[in-house]
């Protein structure tokens, strides 16, 4: 009895040593949320910094590739999170239960997985890269320029998921200006060799792939660095062996982001196809809605780099506290998480609305066809941005505290079973227009969807602080 007692108060110490536990819940989520969102938005970049360019030296052609290249990038985020996501959450979940060696063995599986996949999707695009494009959505016009940057690129994805992948897991160790260091490091040389290579070199598209990839390098490099010595645990070979029990858990509860950027990913072909095919039956022909949604999809990346940032760093303060049965600090940090959120939002859809012509002029001039398609796309298909910011971070808040089913369907709520059908259904009806029209009626649905089931979650979280502290 005595034992259990000592060995009682033993965990106590340990999870008030361990700061998820105890430092005040604003300033942990700076701390981990600020640098995931630099890391987001250094992401967003990549693909930002090559559209500027290829707008500024091919035009509208170029910005058109990368949008039907942009799956592929959407299929390696779609692994980073499965793996790193999962494994960060199983990690902190275990560390909060003082289950160290468990926690390394999570680590050590995920890091191995996140190169092992990347190499796999990258020996798929090889082979079959042609119908891929085509089967992207793209047109004859753009089919070359795509297949030229997305055959280079392809080589940089084992680097790009697990830099991206491997971040997580520093976070989830308690480092996250170091993963925020990682990928910034790898955007500014990303951004530095795009002018070299597209305008002093003269390589067009490939100077892009070549810049983009380089900076991958780097970003993995220093974060295979970091994971050989690790702050809290010591990853050894063994850990690196991937087992049932562990691949398990990870991908159940990386399965909510996963699902989220695989939805992201269908939704993105139907769409590309969609304004492909709407697009040639409109004053604006087939390529300027391939290039206007493909510059709007990539901005709006960057104000959602903002929420899924402060959705990332809530995971772990919320996967750890749970684990400690700290339920009033994981209330608290929901419920800031998401005031954060939906502020970045509100920002988000004024500037959408007010300034739509300024920001797509940044990428390049247009035809009149172009502004015009541009800024309906921005004010309509955005309308419903302010609410965009609750349901990225309650379906991470479902899997950082170990409930991945109710956060891979409310990853699914607005991409799948929302949007892609209205996708579908509308322009029969309204043509281009019903494009347009399908985003705001998605958001809308998909954030009160959140709603409900987050107030439903508060109760049962609510219940169990009530039992522990009668208990």
């Amino acid at each position: 009895m005595e034992k259990d007692k000592d060995k009682s108060k033993d965990e106590g110490k340990e999870i008030k040593e361990n700061k998820l536990g105890v430092l005040p819940i604003p300033q942990l989520i700076r701390q981990f949320a600020v640098p995931s969102i630099v890391a987001m938005l250094v992401g967003a970049l990549y693909n930002i910094v090559d559209q500027f360019f290829i707008g500024r030296s091919i035009g509208e052609l170029g910005n058109a590739a990368t949008n039907v290249a942009f799956p592929l990038t959407t299929s390696c985020t779609a692994i980073a999170l499965l793996i790193g996501i999962g494994g960060a959450a199983a990690f902190n979940l275990s560390m909060g239960r003082k289950e160290k060696e468990q926690a390394v063995h999570y680590m050590g599986n995920a890091a191995f997985l996140l190169f092992a996949l990347g190499v796999v999707l990258c020996i798929v695009t090889q082979i079959f890269l042609t119908p891929m494009l085509r089967f992207f959505g793209s047109p004859d016009s753009v089919l070359a320029y795509a297949a030229t940057y997305t055959r280079i690129t392809s080589a940089g994805f084992p680097f790009l998921i697990f830099s991206n992948g491997g971040a997580h897991l520093v976070r989830a160790d308690g480092t996250p200006k170091y993963a925020m260091i990682c990928n910034l490091t790898g955007a500014i040389i990303n951004t530095i060799l795009d002018p070299l290579f597209i305008f002093g070199f003269h390589m067009g598209m490939a100077g892009a792939a070549w810049a983009t990839i380089i900076g991958q390098i780097a970003a993995a490099g220093m974060i295979f660095r970091y994971l050989r010595h690790c702050r809290t645990v010591t990853l050894q070979k063994k850990h690196l062996m991937v087992k049932a029990e562990y691949l398990t858990r990870i991908t159940s509860l990386g399965l909510s982001s996963f699902f989220n950027q695989i939805a992201m990913l269908i939704v993105q072909i139907v769409l590309n196809n969609s304004l492909t095919y709407y697009g040639s039956r409109s004053v604006y022909g087939e390529s300027v809605p391939l290039a206007c949604a493909g510059i709007i999809t990539k901005v709006n990346m960057l104000y959602f780099s903002i929420v899924i940032g402060l959705a990332q760093g809530l995971q772990p303060i919320a996967s750890f506290n749970y684990g400690a049965k700290q339920y009033d600090r994981v209330k608290y940090a929901y419920r800031l998480t998401v005031r954060y959120a939906v502020t970045a939002s509100s920002l988000a859809f004024l500037m959408f609305q007010f300034i739509p012509r300024q920001i797509i002029a940044v990428f390049g001039a247009g035809s009149r066809e172009y502004y015009l398609f541009a800024i309906r796309y921005f004010r309509i298909y955005l309308f419903a941005t302010f609410l965009n910011g609750v349901q990225p971070v309650t379906a991470t808040f479902f899997t950082a505290i170990g409930k991945p089913i109710k956060g891979v369907f409310l990853s699914l709520t607005r991409q799948i079973l929302f949007l892609l059908p209205l996708i579908v259904i509308f322009p029969i009806f309204m043509g281009i227009d019903g494009i347009m029209y399908a985003g705001p009626i998605a958001d809308i649905v998909a954030g009160l969807v959140a709603i409900g089931m987050i107030i439903w979650e508060m109760r049962q979280i609510s219940e169990l602080e009530r039992k522990e502290q009668s208990a």
